[in-house]
């Protein structure tokens, strides 16, 4: 799979990545991962249940990947942090 069937998500509105992902499915995409750190993974989430059952009921979650991002910290004298990961391959 291309990096550029990625669909990275942030502080926008559900739909404005719903729309990526079935964009990139509608330009011959047959793989497009949705990949998010922290408070974002219930928005990705939301992301690909919309994707599913409201648009394009042929796509299936293939795989579901989770981890942990070490990130440095803001400021002197504290030290790196831990953030969640979730990346969710949909195919169709």
């Amino acid at each position: 799979m291309s990096e550029s069937n990625s669909v990275l998500i942030g502080r926008k509105p559900v739909m404005n990545y719903v729309l990526a992902c079935i964009t990139f499915f509608h330009g011959g995409a047959k793989e497009v991962s949705v990949k998010a750190r922290g408070r974002a993974i219930t928005r990705a989430i939301d992301v690909v249940e919309v994707v599913r059952r409201r648009f394009l009921p042929d796509v299936k979650v293939t795989k579901i990947g989770i981890g942990t991002d070490q990130i440095s910290p803001r400021e002197e004298g504290s030290g790196p942090t831990n953030v969640s990961t979730i990346e969710i391959t949909l195919e169709r």
